[in-house]
């Protein structure tokens, strides 16, 4: 616990098997509660390493569900179990278990609701050997998003993400999409609710275990992710889209 708040660490997995041990070993059990692993169907031994490196809770999906449905089922384990913070941790090592400590303490002392690590602060991003093309990618998607929904983050796609319980009760989260633009949603629909979003810098790795998509499922999640803006921006308009109705 931090202040008396329980943490839990929810890690999406997927072929995750010659990662997941380096990053759980980083994972610092003194604060966190309860780690919550959720295999969307790996064909690797995910979930029997999982189950051996004595993960509190391992769910296991009976099919492929997708990125945001890995992360729908990791969110509502992580509330059922009673968790006042949630911290989104990769298990394929790209981003450092030892940011978790100050992030949730962010939260944790209610200085802000949702921290995200950023890749794009200080040089973590081409430093850690992120393509270039991926780097362009970030840097005009999130120009995009900026400019359409009036804001100020370095970056929107990074995957390493604290929230506080309150945030996650107040989204519904689980109507999102099931593939990669749910990260997306989930951000815009914190930030139209008015929550504040804090950055921390972020060294990253990239190397080949660590998961990634390929060009054509970038394409569609950029696609994606311009359409989210514009809903957004249209939304506070008066012109409601669905994934902010009831926010």
């Amino acid at each position: 616990m931090i202040n008396g708040k329980k943490v839990a660490v929810i890690m999406p997995a997927y072929n995750a098997g010659k990662t997941l041990e380096k990053t759980y070993r980083e994972i610092p059990l003194d604060v966190v509660d309860e780690v919550i692993l959720t295999d969307d169907r790996s064909t690797d031994d995910t979930v029997e390493l999982a189950k051996k490196l004595g993960i509190n809770h391992v769910i296991v999906h009976e099919t492929n569900r997708g990125y945001g449905g890995n992360q729908k089922s990791c969110y509502n384990k992580a509330l059922e179990v009673g968790a006042d913070i949630i911290i989104m941790v990769h298990p394929d090592y790209q981003y450092t278990p030892q940011l978790i400590v100050p992030m949730v303490s962010l939260i944790a002392n209610d200085v802000y609701p949702c921290v995200i690590a950023s890749r794009i602060l200080g040089k973590g991003a081409l430093k850690g050997g992120m393509p270039r093309y991926k780097w362009i990618a970030n840097r005009f998607l999130t120009f995009f998003q900026n400019f359409w929904m009036r804001q100020k983050l370095s970056e929107y796609h990074t995957g390493y993400r604290a929230y506080s319980r309150e945030v996650l009760e107040g989204i519904h989260y689980n109507e999102n999409s099931e593939d990669f633009v749910f990260d997306n949603q989930f951000l815009a629909q914190i930030l139209y609710k008015g929550h504040e979003i804090a950055e921390i810098t972020c060294p990253t790795k990239y190397f080949e275990e660590a998961s990634s998509i390929n060009f054509k499922r970038s394409s569609v999640y950029g696609l994606g992710v311009m359409k989210v803006s514009m809903q957004y921006f249209f939304s506070k308009l008066g012109m409601k889209a669905k994934i902010f109705k009831g926010l």
